[in-house]
């Protein structure tokens, strides 16, 4: 299958988010989770994903919709549909309080795979037929407010490929 891909470039000065891309691509994986999904990032902070205030996104979530869905409640949901879930990062007391939140939300710690690298510095979500990266990090700044740019590919191959080197460098199945 080819690849098609949209890059983006974020900041303060293209009133550009990556937000939205970001959000849709986690709903899909609610739906439809990938059988692996990595998130490799050397910051990563637990950001809000998806504002559901007005309800606009309760028929995703059932009986008791959650007023926001932050990255480690949307990355515990994937998990809960069943994807093996890897997490790469810092060995850094930044990165501990989303680690923490997405191991207790987990309901299969088993399926959350961490793995801490002092050297990284790739920047990447990768699904079973997608993939976003680029030069941001999952924080705050990352998001909203640093100059980036940030890539999502859709394509099977491209994100084959993406997990078999991922999970070359930092085991684990792809």
């Amino acid at each position: 299958m080819r690849s098609q891909e949209r890059t983006i470039r974020t900041g303060l000065h293209t009133t550009v988010g990556v937000g939205t891309m970001l959000t849709s691509a986690l709903i899909a994986e609610f739906i439809a989770p990938s059988d692996h999904l990595w998130l490799v990032s050397p910051w990563i902070t637990d950001v809000q994903i998806l504002d559901n205030s007005h309800g606009a996104y309760d028929a995703l979530f059932g009986d008791v919709p959650p007023q926001s869905c932050r990255l480690s409640d949307a990355i515990a949901r994937i998990a809960h549909g069943g994807a093996k879930i890897h997490v790469v990062t810092r060995p850094d007391a930044h990165n501990d309080d989303f680690l923490r939140r997405l191991l207790t939300k987990a309901a299969a710690p088993d399926r959350i795979h961490s793995a801490q690298d002092p050297n990284i510095h790739e920047k990447t979500m990768c699904g079973n037929d997608w993939m976003l990266s680029g030069s941001m990090n999952f924080t705050i700044r990352g998001m909203a407010k640093n100059d980036e740019r940030v890539t999502y590919t859709a394509g099977i191959d491209a994100a084959a490929q993406a997990r078999l080197d991922l999970a070359e460098r930092w085991g684990d199945a792809a």
